[in-house]
């Protein structure tokens, strides 16, 4: 269409076609105001008195809610389908593939490697049960260790192996990259929300709203991974 007018602005310079008529000031105003009378009706808005303007803006205020309204609904609707674990699920190895790698394309996934017998285990499944029922949208999961990887240390648990896009992105190896025993749930909390992969939804209620991280208040679409320091790195050792 755009061509087309060009070629014909040439002609037209050339003589070949006729110019375009030019549009008159009286045309525009014709025009505005068959627009207003299809929005507001038949007569214009400045025959229309202080009391039907009132009328006509709060119908638009109206119109503005209604809208925000479907809006709202939207958003919640989208989040509630997101919001759809809020436990920590055990699993067995041969579910790891579609549990966790094939899961972790369409959101972020937290496993657990654990051993009954040991109490930082315990802790960390603790935490990580209150911090599941918080963050609905993000799968948490937990396997016995040895039977995950055969042989794995008892000195390696707990770890954390976190995924997504289909693919590992962080493993925290032991109960000290986990904040040692002293560990709280909002350590954990801010640690998995600097790597990503947890984050508030519109449905999320959380006590400490206060809190001055500064993800706390971020809503995030997708994945992104912030690498953690250079220390952190060095030390996710397997064995």
């Amino acid at each position: 269409m755009a061509e087309d007018t060009e070629w014909n602005a040439a002609l037209r310079a050339q003589g070949i076609l006729p110019a375009e008529p030019e549009v008159t000031e009286d045309q525009i105003n014709e025009m505005l105001d068959q627009v207003i009378s299809e929005k507001y009706g038949e007569k214009a808005l400045e025959d229309r008195n202080l009391d039907e303007l009132d009328e006509l803006e709060d119908e638009e205020d109206d119109r503005v809610l209604e809208a925000y309204r479907r809006q709202r609904i939207a958003e919640m609707n989208a989040a509630a389908r997101l919001e759809k674990y809020g436990t920590v699920t055990q699993i067995s190895k041969p579910d790891y593939t579609v549990e966790v790698t094939e899961a972790s394309k369409d959101t972020w996934v937290v496993l657990h490697l654990f051993q009954n017998h040991i109490q930082a285990c315990k802790l960390i499944n603790g935490i990580l049960e209150r911090i599941a029922a918080r963050y609905r949208s993000t799968k948490f999961l937990k396997i016995v260790a040895d039977q995950c990887i055969p042989n794995y240390p008892d000195r390696n648990v707990p770890t954390l192996l976190i995924y997504g896009e289909g693919d590992l992105k962080r493993n925290l190896v032991g109960i000290e990259q986990l904040g040692g025993m002293g560990t709280t749930v909002d350590h954990v909390e801010k640690l998995l929300k600097s790597i990503g992969a947890i984050h508030d939804t519109v449905l999320t209620t959380r006590r400490g709203d206060g809190d001055d991280d500064e993800e706390s208040d971020q809503r995030r679409s997708g994945f992104r991974v912030n690498r953690a320091s250079k220390e952190d790195e060095d030390d996710d050792d397997w064995d």
